[in-house]
């Protein structure tokens, strides 16, 4: 078998040989060429439903008039939450390539359309950090979608990034099937900062792929507010429907 970067470099070298395909149902388009962020066929882009103003700036979810009041429960450690998509179809499609079936050129796809949903906190951001895996994980799949996609906000946006402020200090099982009680349960305390990272007074945009009860997330900004973060936000590729 192939390692990660060996199967991705044939993957890559087959893409300029051969038709480009849709990353979400495989159908054949004409893409931007080598180098440029994966294409998505006009039939899998109809399927796509973006986050649209007006949003909670809360929670970022679209608001049915403008001034609205949502009823979402954010708040807590994380100020406020963006999303360029709405989890399912198309969606869920490309967010689990990118992240299950060694896509990581995806991230660049994603993180365009995250730059235009959460330009707001980009713009006010001090630094991008990606949510971490373990390294176990880190191992077997040999690359973090989430620093992927930092990375490609970092080079949109020109805010610096930090992808390895952030260690998963154990490996949690999968939150799937879990209840939103357990899954603050299962990731309490699962995060750390590492030392000599300086995060004084500075507002941090925490990056992920996607977003579901957000246990994960605040998990995160807790370490990072406990290490001196004045503000954490949160930018997602996409987020599982409210009544999911």
């Amino acid at each position: 078998m192939f390692p990660g970067w060996a199967r991705r470099g044939l993957d890559a070298a087959l893409r300029l040989l051969l038709p480009e395909r849709c990353p979400a149902c495989g159908a054949v388009v004409r893409g931007g060429g080598a180098g440029e962020p994966a294409t998505v066929c006009a039939a899998c882009f109809a399927d796509l439903v973006f986050a649209q103003d007006p949003r909670c700036n809360r929670c970022g979810r679209t608001l049915p008039a403008p001034g609205a009041a949502c009823a979402c429960a954010a708040g807590g450690p994380i100020r406020r939450r963006r999303f360029a998509l709405v989890y399912g179809g198309a969606a869920t499609r490309l967010v689990v390539a990118c992240k299950h079936a060694d896509r990581p050129d995806l991230a660049g796809r994603l993180a365009l359309w995250m730059a235009r949903a959460g330009g707001d906190l980009l713009a006010e951001a001090d630094l991008l950090v990606p949510v971490p895996v373990h390294w176990s994980r880190l191992l077997s799949r040999q690359y973090n979608q989430s620093a992927e996609l930092t990375r490609h906000l970092s080079r949109l946006s020109g805010r610096p990034a930090d992808v390895a402020l952030l260690r998963r200090l154990r490996a949690t099982p999968s939150q799937g099937h879990l209840s939103a009680a357990a899954r603050r349960a299962n990731v309490a305390h699962a995060f750390a900062v590492r030392r000599g990272r300086g995060l004084a007074g500075k507002t941090v945009l925490l990056v992920d792929d996607v977003v579901t009860t957000g246990a994960t997330a605040e998990a995160c900004a807790l370490a990072l507010l406990a290490a001196g973060a004045a503000a954490v936000d949160l930018l997602t590729a996409a987020a599982v429907p409210a009544s999911a």
